[in-house]
């Protein structure tokens, strides 16, 4: 009894095996209580809403589902993750045995007995020799090298999978993004071409005063620059909107071309609330972070296989086929021949290359892992930076509303005392030139702070809780 339970113990051993090398623990983030910006701590987040929820406009969801068809840098992530997969069923083959087979003939004079003794070639008869077998070879894990491979390449894969993730995450971004700046500039156009029409019309009226001897020629040249400065501010946007109808084609897939819309008719819609949900949650939604954590497993793992590597690998090797000199015997039961052999190879002496190997591999996991630490800290910066730029900026446009409130009403005045008389038309004049600028202003800081909670949703991770399906399917 004795004697059989010391044999069950190294065979126990060799069947389970020990995984050498350290097994992944994730390293300690010092998550902050709250985001800066962030007022209390709270377990909702904007990343919770889907993408449809979080920006609602029919246009903005046609334009997403194209891109998310049809964009070429999410198809070559998709096929990256499909190669990822593959090479993770790579890795997993290793836990199998090998099977191949042999096939072989060869034509010799005799020099050989049936005693395997050799003799001098003659000029004898020459002999054929026919073989056909199978062969199988197996490397038993021992020391968890098959294992740890395993586990790099499926982090490998999750690595991939996250990344693709987060780049229809950014994808959707992109889009929206562009989307509201292209609003903005049409908004911004129609304020323009409104602002060149009223100094086309005071244009014609210095002109006609000028001509009747009413009023000199300083402010005919005065009208003249306004009108032409404000005709170029009108060429120049509408450039800027075929910059970003472009921009947002080759988003879509699409060769340069015009974005069908609808006029602008007010201000995009956002959520009603934007809480920012918990830091250390962040650490499960955000894709780029899930991502970073796979490639640090995979480079913990490779520590474990380059420590595998310093103990002898252990395998089973077999051998079944037939032998005959004749073609037609290697079907006869005497032509059989098989064989089971165990072996152990190890190294001895490698000139410092597996102590190079494994150090190697330490300094890659540290890599991997300061790099972690940092991209949790860029990605706490993120959130604070959107949260704060979309509240400074809400109060911003408040106070620029006032802004533009009063100019127009002083514009509406200028224009009242000029026909009462009460005031030369310098006052409309200089009042429209005020009142141009800051309705410009208003708009691009109405479109800021959109931009702001678009970022706030992408650096919070936002749709997270969806699937493929759902992400690429878009509004039910």
């Amino acid at each position: 009894m004795r004697r059989k339970t010391w044999l069950c113990v190294p065979l126990s051993f060799v069947l389970a095996g020990c995984a050498v090398g350290p097994n992944y623990k994730r390293p300690i983030v010092s998550a902050p209580p709250t985001f800066r910006g962030q007022a209390t701590e709270e377990s909702d987040s904007l990343a919770d809403l889907t993408w449809w929820d979080a920006f609602p406009d029919p246009t903005l969801d046609a334009l997403i589902k194209e891109a998310l068809a049809n964009n070429k840098d999410l198809l070559t992530a998709v096929a990256r993750v499909e190669e990822a997969r593959n090479l993770v069923a790579v890795a997993r083959s290793a836990y199998y045995p090998t099977v191949g087979y042999g096939l072989g003939a060869q034509h010799d004079r005799g020099v050989y007995k049936s005693n395997l003794e050799l003799e001098a070639p003659t000029n004898g008869p020459a002999h054929n020799l026919f073989l056909a077998g199978l062969s199988s070879a197996w490397e038993v894990d021992v020391w968890g090298r098959i294992r740890r491979s395993n586990q790099a390449a499926l982090a490998e894969f999750i690595a991939t999978e996250q990344g693709r993730r987060g780049l229809m995450l950014s994808l959707i971004s992109d889009v929206t993004q562009a989307y509201l700046e292209l609003q903005e500039l049409d908004r911004r156009l129609s304020i323009a071409r409104n602002n060149t029409d009223a100094f086309q019309s005071t244009d014609l009226l210095f002109k006609r005063r000028y001509g009747a001897g009413i009023t000199s020629r300083l402010a005919v040249t005065r009208a003249d620059s306004a009108l032409a400065e404000a005709s170029g501010t009108v060429a120049d946007i509408e450039r800027q909107i075929a910059v970003k109808e472009h921009q947002i084609c080759a988003l879509l897939g699409r060769n340069p071309g015009a974005i069908q819309r609808t006029p602008p008719t007010g201000e995009a819609q956002v959520p009603p609330a934007i809480p920012a949900g918990l830091p250390s949650s962040l650490l499960e939604r955000r894709p780029d972070l899930l991502g970073a954590e796979q490639v640090l497993i995979a480079a913990s793992a490779r520590i474990g296989i380059a420590r595998a590597d310093f103990f002898p690998r252990i395998g089973l090797t077999s051998l079944f086929g037939r032998v005959s000199p004749e073609l037609s015997a290697l079907t006869s039961g005497s032509s059989a021949i098989w064989a089971l052999a165990a072996g152990a190879t190890g190294p001895i002496f490698t000139g410092g290359q597996l102590s190079g190997q494994y150090r190697a591999a330490i300094a890659a996991f540290d890599q991997a892992k300061f790099q972690y630490l940092q991209d949790t800290l860029r990605a706490f910066q993120e959130v604070s930076d959107a949260l704060v730029s979309e509240q400074k900026l809400t109060e911003l446009e408040d106070q620029q509303n006032r802004d533009v409130s009063a100019l127009s009403e002083a514009v509406a005045i200028a224009n009242k005392r000029y026909r009462g008389g009460l005031a030369s038309y310098y006052e409309v004049l200089e009042a429209q030139q005020l009142l141009f600028p800051a309705e410009i202003t208003l708009s691009q800081t109405k479109r800021d702070r959109l931009l702001a909670v678009v970022q706030l949703y992408k650096t919070l991770g936002g749709g997270w809780k969806l699937t493929d399906f759902q992400w690429t399917q878009g509004r039910p």
